[in-house]
């Protein structure tokens, strides 16, 4: 089992950056593909970004392509999300899990999921 803890959220400027953090409990961490995904007020949880557990292939949402980067400390058993020329638009909740099972982009392919972190970016 995996244990999630999301850390370094808060309030940046536009085009400004911020790097989150997911700190990951359990022997077997290493084992998971794992995902940040984020939601907003008023809206569904959305996927952001994902790094595979063997391989380190990532995926990424188009709106952060380019801009967001994910990666993983397997010693600290920790997932990074580095973020750069933040938008308004990025203001969310942002959450980390494992996937388990199923489409790398829904929210159903993935448990142990955080209590997540707020990003605010001001225009």
């Amino acid at each position: 089992q995996v244990q999630a803890v999301e850390s370094g959220g808060g309030l940046v400027q536009a085009g400004g950056s911020l790097r989150l953090s997911c700190a990951a409990s359990g022997r077997t961490f290493r084992n998971y593909d794992m995902g940040w995904f984020r939601q907003a007020p008023g809206k569904e949880r959305e996927f952001v970004t994902s790094i595979s557990w063997n391989n380190g292939v990532t995926y990424y949402a188009d709106s952060v392509k380019g801009r967001f980067t994910i990666s993983r400390d397997y010693a600290k058993n920790t997932v990074y999300l580095q973020m750069t020329s933040v938008k308004p638009e990025d203001t969310a909740v942002y959450y980390c899990a494992a996937r388990v099972s199923g489409s790398i982009v829904s929210t159903s392919g993935y448990r142990y999921w955080g209590q997540g972190t707020q990003v605010t970016v001001s225009s």
